[in-house]
């Protein structure tokens, strides 16, 4: 038990540095730095402990960005700052690049390599698996981000001052 805790605060604070990372690439005020590790930081908690728990990843994912959405909206208005310096970076790291490079390595080995029949088949698995995987995270990160910024902001375009 002590393993999988220790494992689990591992990746996620991995998951907040890797948003801070990304923080910084996109130039994020430094006063948002420890709000943008800790919402990283949470939402690795939250998707890891979940797959722990036998959850799909795709569902994993979605509620920690949705996590992230419905804190990191609250916060931006406490500090006065965009609310996309608080969702976006804690964001990135939830991409599915693994998925991606074996849906693409999967490709490459159907068009280039592989000549066996059999083996094509498990490549064409291999590819509609994780192709489809890595869309439907995509996806969850995608409306589970955006239905927050629409649904807990202040002030609609109609309001706002010219």
């Amino acid at each position: 038990m002590t393993e999988l805790l220790l494992k689990l605060v591992e990746v996620s604070i991995w998951s907040g540095i890797a948003a801070v990372g990304f923080g910084i690439l996109f130039n994020i005020p430094k006063s948002t730095i420890l709000s943008v590790f800790a919402l990283g930081f949470l939402a690795g908690i939250i998707k890891f402990t979940l797959i722990h728990f036998g959850v799909s990843i795709i569902l994993a994912t979605f509620v920690g960005v949705l996590f992230i959405g419905c804190i990191g909206m609250p916060i931006a208005h406490k500090i006065h700052h965009p609310p996309v310096v608080f969702c976006i970076p804690p964001c990135i790291p939830m991409i599915p690049g693994y998925f991606a490079y074996e849906t693409i390595l999967a490709i490459m080995n159907f068009l280039i390599i592989e000549q066996d029949e059999t083996k094509k088949a498990a490549l064409i698995t291999d590819m509609v698996s994780n192709g489809f995987t890595m869309v439907f995270i995509l996806i969850s990160i995608a409306i589970g981000i955006s239905l927050p910024l629409l649904i807990l902001r202040k002030n609609t375009v109609k309001k706002i001052e010219k």
